[in-house]
């Protein structure tokens, strides 16, 4: 059984990590070492400890507090300084990783991380909610009997009003990072890699302040045998929305995965000769990434079968996202300023 260190409590660590573990290890039994949580914030100043949760001032603090071999690392912080944390982490003996989404935010970081994963014999696995959800398997099944034959297109859309967090963090520095890496990881997984064809970006614009690159993403691929897919990711709508439609040769998909953790539970329709069955069913994506991942690093091979081949899948996330940002960047780089105040991210805070 395993320990549990949190690097980074930010909304991902603290918010999300921190009450999903919890109902985990109240459904999986033998899964989780009888240990309190430990927690660390490099960096930040940290909140005040609780009962299920130890507060460490530093990493080597809460290197004191845990044995690195039989402790899992839950790495919280930002995608620019990853790889700076998980060297330290790396060098006190922990081993078993398991990283926020993307796995890095660039390829220059996902080559460092990747070299220092190897250099230590780190085992790495990635918060992949949507590649555990119950709707993606259903999905992975349908394309898989063909009773709608062949996928002709497929598209996502990821809504969400995220104004609070960027106007106040600097933990994402563009909205390709934030929604974007769920989805292209399922598109991977649905249709088989991919090229970039085109994307595009905006700016969050709140009256006359802009965050850069923090207000959309727009993504397209193109797979093999011609498949296209989308991805459109707006973090100034109105509303929460996270969809996937699938066009097929006999009929139509649409998938609807759970908009948070106080509501786990996805939607499916079916269309086909003019009729459409509807289903809703529990989906809590986020307890069965987190425990597949623990039963996986106890078991002493690759992470619950995430191995290899979904690292590989992680790893092309991100070569195709940091291609797509820096395709955007030049479409953004043609397009005049309008003007107004920019908000300048002056410090990069671990998991805010």
């Amino acid at each position: 059984m395993l320990c549990t260190l949190i690097v980074g409590l930010g909304r991902a660590g603290l918010g999300l990590h921190v009450p999903v573990l919890l109902r985990a290890r109240s459904q999986a039994l033998g899964a989780f070492a009888d240990h309190p949580i430990v927690g660390v914030d490099p960096g930040n100043a940290s909140p005040a400890g609780r009962g299920d949760l130890l507060i460490a001032d530093s990493l080597r603090q809460a290197c004191d507090l845990l044995d690195p071999a039989r402790t899992v690392v839950h790495l919280c912080t930002p995608p620019a300084v990853r790889v700076e944390v998980l060297r330290e982490v790396a060098a006190l003996g922990f081993s078993r990783i398991l990283t926020e989404k993307p796995l890095a935010g660039d390829r220059e970081a996902l080559r460092s991380l990747l070299r220092l994963a190897r250099e230590h014999e780190l085992r790495l696995s990635v918060v992949a909610p949507w590649l555990h959800s119950a709707l993606t398997q259903r999905l992975v099944q349908l394309l898989g009997d063909r009773r709608l034959g062949g996928v002709r297109s497929v598209s996502v859309t990821q809504h969400k009003p995220r104004f609070r967090r960027s106007l106040g963090s600097s933990s994402h520095t563009s909205a390709f990072d934030v929604e974007a890496p769920h989805a292209v990881g399922v598109l991977l997984r649905l249709l088989g890699d991919a090229q970039v064809y085109r994307a595009t970006g905006a700016d969050l614009r709140v009256g006359p302040v802009t965050v850069p690159r923090m207000g959309s993403a727009h993504l397209e691929l193109r797979h093999a045998g011609g498949i296209r897919s989308e991805v459109l990711s707006d973090l100034s709508a109105p509303v929460r929305q996270r969809r996937i439609a699938l066009d097929m040769a006999d009929g139509r998909v649409v998938g609807h995965y759970a908009v948070g953790q106080d509501d786990d539970f996805a939607q499916l329709e079916i269309t086909r000769d003019g009729h459409t069955t509807r289903e809703v069913f529990p989906d809590d994506s986020l307890t069965a990434c987190l425990t597949r991942a623990y039963r996986g690093f106890a078991e002493g091979g690759a992470p619950d079968g995430l191995g290899a081949d979904d690292l590989g899948l992680h790893v092309r996330t991100v070569e195709l996202l940091d291609e797509a940002k820096r395709l955007a960047a030049g479409e953004q780089a043609a397009v005049p300023p309008t003007g107004g105040t920019t908000r300048r991210k002056e410090a990069i805070t671990h998991g805010r």
